[in-house]
């Protein structure tokens, strides 16, 4: 075998072959030394070009996993269904139609095929004839196949975009212990020679979950220096619930030193007081990580793109966005501008022109120690399908991060764990800093939305907005402001009222719903257990909700929430009260669920004038499914398919 070929084989093969191996660092962050930043400085006009060269190479791949544009569906067309009305509009009516008429990218018309024809004909007859081309009659009919359904373009309200790419990029979820999960980082350096072969190359992944492992105990980094292959390099994993990271030895030793204590953190420890390479919540800020590419950034983008819109996404809330990927979905949009009129008609020309072709709606990262920027920084409305107006704030931590086996509390409550009466748990940011910032940005128009999950933290949040609301804001409508509440996991009875009289809208994840239950009494008690994910007691006490995943720590299928909410078991029909559910009495109704991915995320984001139901003026985003999720049997849910995921009139998934 000639040398050429030698350096082209797998890993494996070399290694079989007792070939050795030398990494080069060129290029990339040294963790064996201080780290130091060695980029050049920002040069705007040279980023936008890369960034458009990266945007034209990803194109190409992209191509082959999503649909760009039916060439036989004219501007206008009628789609309907040939049962009947199968197409559910989620009007303030729930109303079902047979058809829906398309006009460009806005809704035109519904009801039965011969009113929206007649619709059609009658407005033809009101154009004068230099408008009349874009009227065809007879008009274009497209049906959905027998047994499928309409409903509007499906949004999460709550995940992570840039994070779930990466996920996808080397997977740790479901991996039964560390050892496991070891093996997995270990197969995917074997994989690719070229990440083989730089052993200073930055490796990262997410999903590892303890609480699921046989022993639920902390990971460390002497469990990844342990496999001689994935000995020595610099090694990132984030946990599934994105709470914790646990880092390998090399970047371990370039935090050093490391400080006794982090404000809203934890850094585990040994025995002897040494650190395991574990870090939770703010102590995670720690981490010294080069920073991503653009074309890093590209690629997973564009994994978490194509994987929402073969579920029927055609929106989600990104749940935490720092600046530097702010800046980048922004660039993103700059780049489809500006090189659009230099490209020829061609599917090219089209796919760069509606890149990001889905819509994005972005909270921004505060961060307590930087400078206040509400007052400075522009929000951005509905550019190039990025909207980008809100601030993203963290209170306390996951409920999944504790457990008295590995010392972590927290989420705040007002009575102790039941599996460790001697904490409350804790926050991570001072209320006090919340009273100070919370004001300042809904005074300068952001709409603000705070995670947190505990009860106590949740009813301190409340407290904070309450006072927005009287104090300074006096006589302003709540749906001027409509702050959020992500998670709202753990909540009591009058809290849930304060929800409803404040407008403070709950950001529910049905499907940690299904994970946690497993565990959740253990951790909480009986009694309490019953305020987790009340979403029956959050509706009914007159409450706004919008349901989503939280995605990559759940399944980004939005299809998956549903089935959580109206079950409340598991994918496979289980739950620790049996098959009718967890709690069953806080089961949603499916049209409650329906309205939570569709039209309860729109008025969450600001955007159920143009999104969020099928009625005439809107755009015209919707899917198509393979089977009616309102009727079917409820353990066939998750069977369905999804046939179109259309935005604008146009199918960025499937066909129609």
């Amino acid at each position: 075998m000639t040398e050429a070929n030698l350096r082209r084989r797998s890993p494996r093969a070399q290694i079989a072959n007792g070939t050795t191996m030398t990494a080069s660092a060129e290029g990339h962050t040294n963790y064996g030394n201080p780290i130091v930043k060695t980029s050049p400085p920002y040069n705007r006009a040279r980023s936008l070009v890369i960034l458009a060269g990266s945007i034209l190479l990803a194109t190409a791949s992209w191509m082959h996993t999503t649909s760009v544009e039916d060439d036989t569906l004219p501007e206008s067309y009628a789609l309907c269904s040939p049962d009947g009305r199968a197409i559910y509009t989620v009007d303030d009516n729930d109303s079902k139609v047979q058809c829906l008429l398309v006009h460009g990218d806005r809704i035109f018309e519904t009801g039965s095929l011969s009113e929206v024809t007649e619709k059609w004909i009658m407005k033809k007859q009101e154009l004068h004839d230099a408008e009349l081309a874009a009227f065809e009659v007879p008009l274009n009919i497209k049906y959905i196949p027998t047994g499928s359904i309409v409903v509007p373009g499906m949004s999460d309200s709550h995940g992570h975009t840039l994070e779930y790419g990466a996920s996808r990029l080397l997977a740790l979820e479901g991996s039964r212990d560390s050892a496991a999960a070891v093996a997995r980082v270990r197969d995917y350096i074997l994989a690719d020679t070229t990440i083989y072969n730089d052993t200073s190359r930055l490796i990262e992944s997410w999903g590892w979950d303890h609480t699921a492992w046989s022993k639920a105990e902390f990971p460390s980094f002497k469990e990844l220096e342990a496999d001689p292959i994935v000995r020595g390099r610099p090694i990132v994993l984030q946990s599934k619930d994105g709470h914790a990271q646990w880092v390998s030895e090399v970047v371990l030793k370039s935090m050093l030193p490391l400080p006794d204590k982090v404000e809203g953190g934890i850094i585990e420890r040994d025995d002897k007081g040494n650190p395991t390479g574990v870090f939770l919540d703010n102590a995670q800020d720690l981490i010294k990580k080069p920073p991503l590419t653009d074309m890093d950034r590209l690629q997973r983008f564009k994994s978490a793109v194509n994987d929402a819109l073969s579920k029927g996404l055609t929106s989600f809330h990104d749940a935490g966005l720092d600046p530097v990927s702010l800046e980048f979905f922004k660039r993103h949009g700059i780049i489809i501008q500006s090189q659009l009129g230099k490209l020829p008609a061609s599917p090219l020309r089209y796919v760069l022109f509606r890149l990001p072709i889905i819509r994005i709606h972005g909270m921004s990262y505060f961060d307590e120690t930087a400078e206040y920027w509400g007052d400075k920084r522009s929000k951005i409305i509905d550019e190039n399908r990025l909207t980008a107006r809100s601030v993203k704030i963290f209170a306390d931590g996951a409920l999944r991060s504790g457990g008295a086996a590995v010392r972590t509390f927290d989420v705040l409550l007002f009575e102790p764990y039941a599996d460790n009466p001697g904490t409350n748990g804790f926050m991570r940011i001072d209320p006090e800093v919340l009273y100070e910032f919370v004001p300042k940005f809904v005074s300068d128009g952001w709409q603000v939305n705070i995670h947190a999950i505990g009860d106590r933290a949740n009813s301190i949040i409340l407290d904070v907005l309450e006072s927005v609301l009287n104090n300074e804001l006096k006589g302003a409508n709540d749906t001027d402001i409509r702050p959020r509440i992500e998670h709202v996991q753990i909540i009591r009875p009058e809290d849930t009222l304060r929800l409803a009289k404040l407008g403070v809208i709950a950001s529910i994840q049905p499907t940690h719903a299904v994970s946690d239950m497993w565990y959740a009494q253990d951790r909480l008690g009986p009694e309490r257990v019953k305020n987790l994910y009340a979403f029956r007691t959050i509706i009914d006490a007159g409450a706004r909700i919008t349901l989503g995943s939280d995605f990559p720590v759940e399944d980004m299928n939005p299809l998956a929430g549903f089935h959580a909410a109206i079950t409340r078991v598991a994918p496979d029909g289980r739950s620790p009260h049996g098959p009718d559910g967890w709690f069953p009495e806080q089961q949603l109704t499916r049209i409650e669920a329906l309205r939570g991915v569709t039209i309860d995320p729109a008025y969450a984001s600001f955007s159920e004038k143009n999104l969020g139901s099928l009625e005439p003026g809107k755009i015209a985003d919707y899917v198509v499914l393979s089977q009616d999720i309102m009727s079917v049997e409820a353990d066939k849910i998750i069977e369905t398919r999804v046939l179109a995921t259309v935005l604008d009139g146009r199918p960025e998934y499937g066909q129609i």
